[in-house]
């Protein structure tokens, strides 16, 4: 990683965090989807995205395979790459907080540390992991892009519960049971927890 240049000074915006929330009549939020590959994730965190847009809602989701192809174009699956790919996910997730949306992301981010780390990017409350608990049993079952296949074969190397570890979370703040939990009552998991923190009010929402 490039050295950040001591020639670059931060500058404070007219318009804040709080007036772009108060235009888009919410607060803005990370969530951040978190499990093994074929956990359900995208899945969710689109599920996600399409109930609050059609409640007027700001969003965006971040998903893993979109960011491979623009922005973390040039990293590979490795440790370090890994790392780095969440670091460049987790600013920019900040940055999309700063401007008022709820953002979501559905990337594995497999290690504890690299998702704490961009935790203490924001502040307190403002990040929320969310745990899509999926045995890996039933996400190889499931093998949607023929990935653990290929990693059975030695094909994909450093592949996610295979050739890597998967350290679960210790206190995430949600917890979806995707192999057990229809993928409506995972939404309304989601939903219920932002209502419950005050981060969307409850006449915003389509019935």
């Amino acid at each position: 990683m490039t050295k950040k240049s001591s020639n670059t000074v931060w500058h404070n915006a007219t318009i804040t965090r709080t007036d772009r929330e108060r235009l888009h009549r919410h607060k803005s939020v990370i969530l951040w989807f978190t499990g093994l590959s074929g956990s359900g994730k995208s899945t969710l965190a689109h599920a996600v995205e399409d109930y609050l847009h059609r409640s007027e809602c700001s969003t965006f989701v971040l998903d893993g395979d979109n960011v491979r192809h623009g922005l973390c174009s040039d990293l590979g699956f490795n440790d370090e790459d890994r790392i780095e790919n969440i670091r460049r996910i987790g600013e920019l997730a900040k940055l999309m907080v700063e401007a008022g949306v709820i953002t979501l992301t559905a990337f594995i981010s497999p290690f504890r540390s690299d998702r704490s780390a961009a935790r203490k990017l924001v502040p307190h409350g403002d990040f929320i992991e969310i745990y899509c608990q999926c045995p890996l049993q039933t996400c190889e079952e499931r093998d949607v892009k023929g990935l653990y296949k290929k990693a059975r074969e030695g094909k994909i190397p450093f592949f996610t519960g295979i050739g890597s570890p998967y350290e679960e979370p210790e206190r995430p703040e949600l917890i979806v049971n995707t192999h057990q939990q229809s993928l409506d009552e995972c939404v309304q998991s989601v939903i219920n927890l932002l209502l419950s923190r005050g981060l969307i009010s409850q006449n915003l929402l389509v019935k």
